[in-house]
C-alpha cells in the first residue's frame, strides 16, 4: 500500500478514535405546567386546589457522553417521581441505555401529585392525561438532549453556600451547607449548563397558598441563565428531617414567591461563585453503575400506602425493589438516594465516597419517604414524623451499607482520570 495513503488511513483511524472517546454534553427544558391548572401536593393525603401560578413547571435534561458511555440526569419540578413513571420515559428513550437514565424531583411542594395518594374519598388527585403528558415530555428532553450533545469541557466544584438559603428545621444548625455544580463549557469556554446540588426542601410556598409553583427552584434556574451559566439543572441532596428552605422571620416564616426568589437568586448566585474558579477538565472520564437496592417494609402506614397507589410498587412479601446508580465523571462521584435522607446519613455517605467532590442525588429513582439511623428511628419525639413515614427501622442501614459496599466495587474517578 502507498506510504503515504496508508499514513492517511492512520491519522483518520487515530482521529475518529480520538473523537469517539471525546467528552461531550447536551441539556433541554420542556414546561410541564398543567393548562388548565390541577390540585397541588405537599405529602401523603389529598392534593389542595390552587387558583393561580407564581413561575413554571419543568422537566430537565442533561446527557454526558464519553466514550460509549451516556448518561442522562433528569430533574423534574415534582414532590417525587416514582418509577412507575420513570420507566414509562426509560422506555421512550432509545439512545441510552434504561438503568443510565437518572430521574429526581426537586421536591417543590406546590406542583401536582405523581405518586395517586389516597384523598380519604376513594379516589385521588393525580390526573392520567396529565402524568402521561409529563412522561412524554420528559422523553423529548432527553431526546433532545442527546441530539445537542456537543464537545465539552467541565468545571466541578464544591464549597459552603453563604447566606440565608437552608436551616434544619429540627435542629436548626445540622445540616449540610455544601453546594456542589458541574457546569459544562463548549468549545468557546462559555458554560451551556449548570448542575446544581444542594439539600434543601423548596417548600417556601407550601401546597395550602393555593399556588402552583415551582418554589424557589424557579428562580435558581432564572438567575444561573441571567447570569451566564446557561441552563440550570437542580438535583436535592440529602435533605430529610426536615432541611428547609430558611425563610425564617421575626413574626414568622414569609411563604411568598418573593421569599422564593431571594433564596433561589441567593442560591444560583453561590453556585455560580463556587464553580468560578474551579480549574478546566478537558477530557473527563466517564461511568455510570447500576444495581438493584432492597428495602425492608416494616411500617404499617407505608405497606398500605404502596398497596394503594395506583400503578404504584407493591411491597411483595415485606419488600420492594429500586435502582441504585453510582457515577463517575471527571474527579467527581455522584451516588443516588431513593428518597429523604437525614443530613446524618449524607455526610456519612459523602465522606466514605471516593471523588474529589462527592455528590449526592437525593429523591431520585423513586422516592420512598425519609430514610433515618436505627438508632435515631422512634427514638425522639421530634422524629416521630419522619419515622412513621420511612418504610422502616433497617432503612438507612440497608442504604449504607449497600451504598458503601458499591462505592468499594466500583471504579474511583482517580482511577478513571489516569486511564
Amino acid at each position: 500500500m502507498n506510504l503515504k495513503l496508508l499514513t492517511l488511513l492512520l491519522c483518520l483511524a487515530v482521529s475518529a478514535l480520538d473523537a469517539a472517546a471525546a467528552f461531550r454534553a447536551g441539556i433541554a427544558v420542556r414546561n410541564v405546567t398543567p393548562d388548565p391548572l390541577l390540585p397541588v401536593s405537599g405529602g401523603v393525603g389529598p392534593s389542595a386546589p390552587v387558583t393561580r401560578k407564581a413561575g413554571d413547571l419543568n422537566v430537565r435534561a442533561l446527557v454526558f457522553e464519553q466514550d460509549g458511555t451516556r448518561v442522562a440526569i433528569v430533574s423534574a419540578d415534582f414532590l417525587g417521581f416514582p418509577a412507575q413513571l420513570g420507566n414509562r420515559v426509560r422506555a421512550a428513550v432509545k439512545d441510552i441505555p434504561a438503568e443510565n437514565i437518572l430521574i429526581g424531583a426537586t421536591h417543590t411542594h406546590s406542583a401536582p401529585d405523581c405518586y395517586g395518594f389516597p384523598d380519604g374519598k376513594g379516589g385521588t388527585s393525580a390526573d392520567p392525561k396529565y402524568l402521561e403528558m409529563v412522561c412524554t415530555r420528559m422523553a423529548e428532553a432527553i431526546n433532545e438532549a442527546v441530539a445537542k450533545l456537543q464537545p465539552a469541557k467541565l468545571k466541578i466544584a464544591t464549597g459552603e453556600a453563604k447566606g440565608k438559603i437552608a436551616y434544619n428545621y429540627y435542629a436548626p444548625q445540622l445540616y449540610d451547607p455544601r453546594c456542589s455544580v458541574i457546569q459544562a463549557l463548549d468549545a468557546s469556554g462559555k458554560p451551556f449548563a449548570t448542575l446544581v446540588n444542594y439539600a434543601v426542601h423548596p417548600e417556601v410556598i407550601g401546597n395550602d397558598a393555593g399556588i402552583l409553583s415551582p418554589d424557589l427552584i424557579g428562580p435558581l434556574y432564572d438567575q444561573i441563565a441571567a447570569k451566564g451559566g446557561g441552563t440550570g439543572i437542580f438535583m436535592n441532596g440529602a435533605q430529610g428531617g426536615m432541611i428547609t428552605a430558611d425563610n425564617r422571620r421575626e413574626n414568622g416564616e414569609a411563604g411568598t414567591w418573593d421569599e422564593c426568589q431571594r433564596i433561589g437568586t441567593l442560591l444560583a448566585d453561590e453556585a455560580l461563585r463556587i464553580v468560578a474558579a474551579a480549574p478546566e477538565q478537558a477530557s473527563p472520564k466517564l461511568s455510570c453503575h447500576a444495581r438493584p437496592l432492597t428495602f425492608l417494609v416494616d411500617s404499617p402506614l407505608m405497606r398500605a400506602l404502596l398497596k394503594a397507589l395506583p400503578g404504584g410498587t407493591a411491597a411483595t412479601d415485606g419488600k420492594l425493589t429500586t435502582q441504585l446508580n453510582l457515577i463517575n465523571i471527571g474527579n467527581a462521584q455522584i451516588l443516588t438516594i431513593p428518597g429523604e435522607a437525614l443530613p446524618n446519613i449524607g455526610y456519612y455517605l459523602k465522606r466514605k465516597m471516593r471523588g474529589e467532590h462527592n455528590l449526592l442525588f437525593g429523591l431520585t429513582n423513586d422516592a420512598f419517604g425519609y430514610i433515618l439511623t436505627k438508632e435515631d428511628f422512634n427514638s425522639f419525639k421530634r422524629y416521630e414524623y419522619v419515622s412513621r413515614t420511612s418504610l422502616g427501622e433497617q432503612t438507612g442501614e440497608i442504604l449504607v451499607n449497600e451504598s458503601l459496599k458499591f462505592v468499594k466495587e466500583s471504579p474511583t474517578p482517580e482511577t478513571l482520570l489516569t486511564k
